[in-house]
């Protein structure tokens, strides 16, 4: 387990949004779709063209997350373990990032329509700067167990949202602005951009357990090794390199946007070991990247 289980987490403010649970086995579930939706995902190119026809649904209503009180229900539902993260996300960086403000979470059921266009389980988790709001769905970890025998356990789901909410620091501390886009590459700003939320999600790891509920519980448990390995492995499996050799069978650094698997390892250590201020990882040299 990663919460304290008398933890008070009911605080979250996260969103459900969307048209109903994508069910497994069906529509995107197949081993084929699984790679497109990695390559989209951790590649940044839109492939949902040559992706198995969807149903077509709307946007949803807003609802709370349900049952999500208390950090046992955040160890039993990875919903509201997102949820609960979140809270413990906000309250790191308020202490780290002057003026702070939250991004909303969403949990996406299904898909629903965004500023940054569609938010699905083929599309992946993502932030979306314009509206300061990170999209996850959670049946996400699930296709990647069924389909890739991956954990997609406890902390390295948090990792994952961590990671997200290192693009609202980025965002809301003007870090993307300074560093717009500028193409591919593993000398590229999207490159040094990943790499830095990489690190700020292990900077966070390294201080999850400092935060506390109202009543001075910690909302986290201290991770062990094999959360933390497990979280490391989760990094690397979304490395560019990684990637490209499950979906190609080749390696095209060029066409890099967030680094090889080596580097998504090495940053999150880095972050975990030394804090947020050692993930400047645009005033490194691109061979030191």
């Amino acid at each position: 387990m990663t919460f304290n289980e008398n933890a008070n987490v009911g605080g979250n403010t996260a969103r459900r949004r969307g048209a109903g649970v994508a069910v497994a086995g069906g529509g995107i579930a197949g081993l084929g779709a699984i790679a497109v939706i990695l390559f989209q995902l951790f590649t940044g190119q839109d492939l949902s063209s040559i992706m198995p026809a969807q149903p077509q649904v709307g946007s949803g209503g807003e609802s709370e997350i349900e049952q999500c009180q208390t950090g046992a229900d955040a160890n039993r539902d990875d919903a509201c373990r997102l949820a609960a993260g979140s809270v413990v996300l906000d309250k790191y960086w308020a202490t780290q990032v002057e003026g702070y403000r939250a991004p909303q979470l969403i949990i996406v059921d299904q898909q629903t329509g965004t500023a940054c266009g569609t938010a699905s389980n083929q599309t992946g988790p993502f932030y979306c700067p314009p509206e300061e709001t990170v999209y996850v769905d959670p049946t996400f970890f699930g296709l990647l167990r069924q389909q890739f025998d991956a954990t997609a356990g406890d902390l390295a789901q948090l990792y994952v949202l961590a990671h997200e909410y290192g693009h609202h620091v980025q965002y809301i501390a003007g870090i993307m602005d300074r560093y717009p886009n500028n193409g591919t590459g593993p000398d590229s700003n999207g490159v040094r951009m990943e790499l830095q939320a990489d690190c700020f999600a292990g900077a966070w790891v390294g201080d999850m357990t400092q935060q506390v509920d109202e009543n001075g519980v910690p909302y986290l448990k201290e991770p062990t090794q094999q959360q933390i390995a497990d979280a490391i492995n989760a990094a690397g499996a979304v490395g560019d390199d990684h990637i490209q050799q499950e979906t190609g069978g080749f390696v095209n650094p060029e066409s890099w946007t967030h680094g090889s698997s080596e580097q998504r390892q090495r940053w999150f250590e880095t972050g975990y070991q030394n804090g947020p201020s050692a993930c400047d990882s645009f005033g490194v040299p691109g061979g030191s990247l």
